[in-house]
C-alpha cells in the first residue's frame, strides 16, 4: 500500500489521473483543484461537463475549506450515516468552475477508507472521485469490471485491493438546499 500511496501522490502532484479504490466503487481521481486534470477526466469518461463529479476530503476541517458553510443538518447526517454518504453543498469555493455545478453546488464525501484518507492527507487537497467507467455505462463493482480503455487512460493504476472480489456500491447522496432543508438523491 505504501508504494501505491507514493506513486499516486507523484501523479496527483503533477496533474495526472489515477485509478484507485475508494470506500465505495473504484474511482478515477485527480487533484480537485486542477482545472486541466478535471477536464481530462471528463474526456476520459466521455462525460458532459454539465454533469459534475464529486470530491473526497479527509475530514471536516478540509471540507470547510471547499464549501461556504457546513450546516448543522449536514453534520447530523454525517454523524448518523452508517454507509458512505456524499452531501451536495449549495455553495462551493476554492474549486475550479468545471468541477462546480452551474448552481454553485458541489458533492463532497468525507472518506472512511484508510487508503484514500492517507492519500488525501498527504496530498493536502481534495481528490476527484468518479466511477471508473465511460459515462452511461454501469459503474464497475470490482476492479475486474473496469474496462481496458479506462485502465489504459490512467497515469497510474493502484494495485492495492485489485484482488478484492466483494462487489462495491455507490454512496448515498443527499442534497442540502440553501434554506437548510435536504432531499435524498440516491
Amino acid at each position: 500500500m505504501k508504494i501505491d500511496i507514493e506513486k499516486s501522490l507523484e501523479v496527483l502532484k503533477r496533474g495526472g489521473v489515477i485509478l484507485y479504490p475508494t470506500d465505495t466503487v473504484w474511482g478515477i481521481g485527480c487533484d480537485a483543484c486542477n482545472r486541466a486534470a478535471v477536464e481530462r477526466i471528463f474526456a476520459i469518461k466521455r462525460r458532459s461537463e454539465a454533469r459534475t463529479m464529486l470530491v473526497l476530503v479527509d475530514g471536516r476541517d478540509m471540507l470547510s475549506e471547499y464549501v461556504d458553510e457546513v450546516p448543522d443538518i449536514a453534520v447530523k447526517l454525517m454523524d448518523e450515516a452508517v454507509n458512505p454518504l456524499t452531501i451536495i453543498y449549495p455553495k462551493a469555493r476554492n474549486l475550479p468552475d468545471n468541477l462546480v455545478a452551474d448552481d454553485g453546488s458541489i458533492g463532497i464525501r468525507i472518506v472512511n477508507d484508510s487508503f484514500c484518507r492517507q492519500i488525501i492527507r498527504a496530498f493536502g487537497k481534495p481528490v476527484v472521485s468518479t466511477s471508473a467507467n465511460i459515462s452511461g455505462e454501469p459503474a464497475p463493482a470490482t476492479f475486474d469490471d473496469i474496462s481496458g480503455e479506462i485502465k489504459a487512460a490512467m497515469d497510474y493504476v493502484v494495485v492495492w485491493r485489485q484482488d478484492d472480489r466483494k462487489p462495491a456500491t455507490a454512496s448515498s447522496i443527499i442534497q442540502i438546499k440553501t434554506d437548510g432543508s435536504y432531499i435524498k438523491i440516491r
